[in-house]
């Protein structure tokens, strides 16, 4: 039996825990009844305290116990869900990557070579014109009337000249017979001289105005499509005007300027002499192929501020998919390599001792293996060394596996299903041979402090 303490000691003991009443109710209560509240409390404590004490199990036997129910409950490491790959052989191109803009081959402002009016505008905005198509049509009357005036003045030179020449002819008929003197006939001379080259001058003032003719009739220089119209019919014109009445690109052919590394220019050249380089256009955000062309030169000098030099490339543009000053990324074929091991991207790893993959074995285990990456292009990897073609990589999940771990291969389960080209682009991260994620689990049998 336990043996009840006397009350009156534990009542000093708990007292200060007592909560004072409001002063409504400041009044303590009787002391008969103070004793009893304490009475049942001490009852309640030892109750609770016996059957702790009645109910502690002997320590070897709880812990033989908990052992075998652990043991007992003890499950194989699970599986993980992965998908995996086929390393193949194919060709693989090598490709390089350089940011550009596209420029028009030829880009004209068209202006007025002549003063006048605007009478007739033949061409729509937007419109696709040939080399030689009426574009604008500016009033040639004051033309055709200074034409006018000038072979006027043609044919009075003319008939003054035709006069002179007879009186030349007289003249020396005279000096031969000694009738007038010799400087008589020179003066004659001179003054047929002087008239041959006055018509001479109306000749090139009438040949003048034709020309002003034909500058009034304004046709397109190049083939190219019309931008918009800066002038309207009645606008007055002028050889001087800062500003043009249009302007006329050419978008067939377009020429991209993209830049590359300098060092990859020697490579470039070598096979620029050796023949044609294969460009590819894609949009700004590398995704969409816009154009194929080919290189056709290389700048005559590198930028010492970024290191790189000027290339440009030629497109058709036969469905005008490249505009001018319009951004874009160019992929520039350098060769194609054969009979290459390749995986997918998504399956190379990297960690500090370097790249590796994890292989897929008969037994579906994984097992790490180091390789050499030669190269990378779009969803793919080039390996050098590591792996044989036909064997079998994970492409997905690796984040949760380490050297020997069990997986079952998604799609079934001999893990033959190859990922799609594309499938994850990001190699991941982490040390070879340890957990890439997730709580660390204690082992059952690890040591627990006491």
């Amino acid at each position: 039996m336990l043996k009840l303490m006397p009350t009156k000691p534990l009542t000093r003991i708990l007292r200060p825990l007592e909560l004072t009443p409001k002063e409504s109710r400041s009044k303590a209560l009787p002391a008969a009844g103070s004793r009893a509240v304490w009475t049942v409390l001490i009852l309640a404590m030892s109750m609770f305290w016996l059957a702790g004490c009645g109910n502690s199990p002997d320590p070897q036997a709880a812990s033989k116990g908990g052992a075998a129910k652990k043991g007992g409950g003890r499950m194989g490491p699970q599986a993980i869900s992965v998908a995996v790959a086929k390393a193949e052989v194919r060709d693989m191109p090598v490709y390089l990557n350089g940011l550009g803009s596209v420029d028009a081959f030829n880009t004209v402002v068209v202006k007025s070579r002549i003063d006048g009016q605007i009478v007739q505008i033949a061409f729509r905005e937007g419109q696709e014109v040939k080399q030689g198509d009426l574009l604008v049509v500016i009033d040639q009357r004051p033309y055709q009337v200074a034409l006018q005036q000038a072979e006027a003045t043609l044919f009075k030179d003319q008939s003054s000249l035709k006069d002179a020449k007879l009186n030349l002819q007289r003249f020396q008929e005279l000096y031969k017979d000694g009738v007038i003197p010799k400087q008589q006939m020179d003066t004659q001379d001179s003054l047929v001289g002087q008239l041959d080259g006055a018509v001479r001058a109306d000749q090139a003032q009438i040949d003048t105005v034709k020309l002003n003719l034909n500058y009034a009739r304004i046709t397109a220089p190049v083939s190219g499509r019309v931008g918009l119209r800066q002038v309207d019919i009645g606008n007055m014109v002028h050889a001087s005007d800062p500003t043009g009445m249009l302007v006329i690109t050419q978008l067939q052919p377009i020429a991209v300027v993209f830049t590359l590394p300098e060092d990859n220019l020697p490579a470039v050249s070598k096979r620029l002499h050796a023949g044609t380089l294969e460009a590819v256009a894609y949009s700004r955000d590398d995704q969409t192929k816009l154009a194929t062309g080919k290189l056709l030169t290389i700048d005559n000098q590198i930028d010492q501020t970024t290191g790189t030099g000027k290339l440009k490339a030629v497109f058709d543009n036969r469905d005008n998919a490249l505009w001018p000053q319009q951004f874009v990324n160019v992929h520039l074929l350098l060769e194609t390599r054969k009979n290459n091991t390749v995986v997918p991207v998504a399956a190379i790893q990297r960690g500090p001792q370097g790249t590796y993959v994890f292989a897929l074995k008969p037994d579906k285990t994984v097992e790490l293996r180091p390789v050499t990456v030669s190269f990378n292009e779009g969803s793919f990897s080039s390996i050098s060394m590591g792996l044989n073609p036909g064997d079998q990589v994970i492409t997905d999940g690796q984040d949760k596996l380490q050297n020997g771990s069990q997986v079952d291969v998604r799609g079934g389960g001999d893990g033959s299903a190859s990922q799609s080209p594309g499938a994850g682009n990001g190699p991941g991260s982490g040390v070879p041979g340890a957990p890439a994620g997730g709580e660390r689990k204690k082992r059952p049998d690890a040591a627990q402090p006491k």
